[in-house]
């Protein structure tokens, strides 16, 4: 990270005009942006950017847009995973594509009206969600024909396949997105802004305690900006005896771009590519 909190990595390699056989992939969190861009007929990462501890995301995003060359390329594929809080999910039994507007009349007023939808199959529920209407104007006028995800999609496809108890916490410098499942189903997810270890601690033992978790019996896979040198680690260590980095898992993409890095900095970021 610089002084402004941000990082850009880019391939030597990489030719701008070669963009059209990119996908763009934008993760915006509650603190956070980053994006990564993968060529698809290389199966190469060409270029990861990442900014952290920001406090007004929409601006940030709105002033990356219009300074970064690179956003304004032409890909053949974007994909953009937004925190927001006006969402919910649907089982599937219930879940009805023309009656929308049924799940979404709690949402505040400032979301968005374009309403957005998700599968989760494997876990049996559709979610449900809009934007802040800020938002959602940056993202439409800047990335037209954009697929839209929620921020939490990519940690959900990789839970996927995981058979265990488990317990995915995904860290930002200053917020963490936790997901907790349970024989094959989505028990609680949520996001938390963190500003020291201490607040850490306490949403932790609260999750723990609500849901009953047995730390002996659940696996715990974390992924983000965290190190075995952090507090936040040495807290886990606390109570879990067995602590899984979660990478991304993919031996036919190239992401030498980010050996220097540790790699499951960017594992949900990447993820975002598997969602569909």
């Amino acid at each position: 990270m610089n002084n402004q909190n941000s990082i850009l990595l880019i391939d030597p390699k990489f030719d701008p005009s070669s963009s059209v056989n990119c996908s763009l992939l934008l993760k915006i969190g509650i603190d956070s942006f980053s994006y990564a861009i993968l060529n698809k007929e290389l199966n190469r990462v060409m270029a990861v950017f990442d900014e952290q501890e920001i406090t007004t995301v929409a601006k940030s995003l709105s002033d990356r847009i219009k300074n970064d060359a690179y956003l304004g390329l032409s890909f053949n594929e974007i994909k953009i995973a937004v925190y927001s809080e006006n969402h919910i999910s649907v089982p599937n039994e219930l879940y009805d594509h023309q009656e929308l507007n049924l799940n979404t009349k709690f949402f505040p007023e400032n979301s968005s009206e374009h309403i957005y939808t998700t599968s989760h199959a494997n876990f049996g529920f559709t979610s449900v969600f809009s934007f802040s209407k800020i938002t959602d104007e940056i993202i439409n006028q800047s990335f037209t024909n954009s697929k839209k995800y929620q921020q939490h999609d990519p940690l959900l496809k990789l839970a996927e396949n995981n058979g265990n108890t488990s317990l995915f916490i995904d860290f930002t410098v200053r917020s963490m997105h936790v997901l907790y499942v349970a024989e094959k189903n989505v028990i609680f997810q949520q996001c938390y802004e963190i500003e020291h270890t201490e607040e850490f601690n306490y949403y932790l033992l609260l999750i723990t305690n609500q849901l009953a978790i047995n730390y002996a019996n659940t696996a715990i896979y974390i992924s983000g900006i965290i190190t075995q040198e952090d507090a936040n680690y040495s807290c886990l260590k606390k109570y879990f005896n067995t602590i899984h980095f979660l990478n991304f898992a993919d031996d036919k993409l190239d992401q030498e771009v980010l050996d220097d890095m540790p790699s499951h900095y960017y594992t949900t970021l990447l993820a975002l590519d598997q969602c569909v």
